[in-house]
């Protein structure tokens, strides 16, 4: 896909590409159908709920596809542990920290190469994955939900796991997403519920959580494509009145963090999503119809929005009418899109569909369990 493809769009479908959304169940029915055709999303996230097969979900995605005048993203939360979407349809997967706590780097690349042949198989071209948080053995004992979900309890740990699993990971077609930037590991409550704070100074948060993105971003084999920000607050390197808890506002809706830290002085220039704008962090404190504004002019190139058919279309509406008044910087709809266009002329196609090599995969994914001494739930 051209990089300036996107911008000869009607209006109406620019601003659909700002959006990548949840469905509401297994198949493409009357109600799905109609939400895809309304608001023409940039990008699909598939949860549990939508999952029932190997095969219904390939048809899913495949009817998605279809009913979309550019080809979306489809993207899922596949991390492994407890974070693993397709279990009711493959091995469950090893958790980051299982993997870690064995000290076994083929394990982790194993795990990417794995992910990445079964979600080309299903229809999938991108995971929101790995968590890039640092999980010291204080922050264990916080209540933030990432106990299991990381790869190091320090800055060289995190990324010497990340970049084999990246790579193991990227080399099927998959494109990877880190997460959940500025780093949210030292939050003592999750973000699902409310606004985790962080209280680390700029040359903390750059010494221990951003080290690892800052040495993958500079890189030169362009290795990392996209990246998710989170919605904690960072009162003392973001601190703006009168906006949501106070004195802070979500780093998912902040100009400071997204455009000025992470675009700016961080030099990363692809595609950046929010985290799911349902979440009680954002919820609880700000209207859908204000949030996808913010986010928006705050840098971000696309807004997941997760669960609620009513909630997505709130959301797009709110954004076009804006975006019809002239309100949206022409710069910055360029930019999205531009960022946008070239992740979709990266993405490969679908893999045939291949039950047999399906659950090859995940007797192989059963071995690698094995081999780590893992369990479901935790390890043995």
């Amino acid at each position: 896909m051209a990089t300036d493809s996107l911008q000869s769009l009607p209006l109406e479908q620019q601003v659909g590409q700002f959006f990548y959304i949840g469905l509401p169940g297994t198949e493409l029915d009357t109600e799905t159908r109609a939400l895809i055709e309304e608001v023409q999303p940039g990008g699909i996230i598939i949860f549990g709920r939508n999952v029932a097969s190997a095969q219904q979900l390939r048809g899913l995605l495949d009817g998605v596809r279809e009913l979309l005048p550019t080809n979306p993203l489809f993207g899922i939360d596949q991390e492994g542990g407890l974070v693993d979407r397709l279990r009711k349809i493959f091995t469950p997967m090893p958790s980051a920290r299982t993997i870690r706590e064995h000290g076994d780097l083929a394990a982790s690349r194993a795990l990417g190469r794995i992910t990445g042949e079964a979600l080309r198989i299903l229809g999938f071209n991108m995971t929101f994955a790995p968590v890039m948080s640092i999980m010291t053995d204080e922050r264990d004992l916080l209540s933030n939900g990432l106990y299991s979900r990381s790869f190091g309890r320090s800055p060289g740990e995190v990324l010497g796991y990340t970049t084999v699993y990246l790579r193991g990971l990227q080399e099927t077609g998959i494109v990877g997403c880190l997460k959940h930037f500025p780093g949210i590991g030292a939050g003592e409550v999750d973000s699902h519920e409310q606004m985790p704070l962080v209280s680390l100074s700029h040359d903390d948060l750059v010494a221990q959580d951003l080290a690892p993105y800052i040495e993958l971003f500079q890189r030169k084999d362009d290795r990392v494509r996209c990246v998710m920000v989170s919605h904690g607050g960072f009162p003392n390197i973001d601190i703006t009145k009168g906006v949501t808890g106070g004195l802070l506002e979500p780093a998912s809706l902040s100009h400071n963090i997204v455009t000025n830290l992470l675009r700016d002085e961080l030099g990363y220039q692809h595609l950046v999503v929010t985290d799911d704008l349902e979440m009680g962090a954002i919820a609880k404190h700000c209207e859908i119809e204000a949030a996808v504004v913010r986010a928006f002019l705050a840098g971000e190139d696309m807004m997941l929005i997760c669960a609620h058919p009513e909630i997505i279309r709130r959301g797009y509406h709110s954004m076009l009418s804006v975006a019809q008044a002239d309100q949206l910087p022409k710069d910055r709809v360029r930019a999205s899109l531009k960022r946008i266009a070239a992740t979709k002329a990266i993405i490969k196609p679908p893999a045939v569909f291949d039950a047999e090599k399906f659950k090859a995969l995940s007797d192989e994914t059963a071995k690698l369990n094995e081999k780590l001494n893992y369990k479901y739930g935790g390890t043995i």
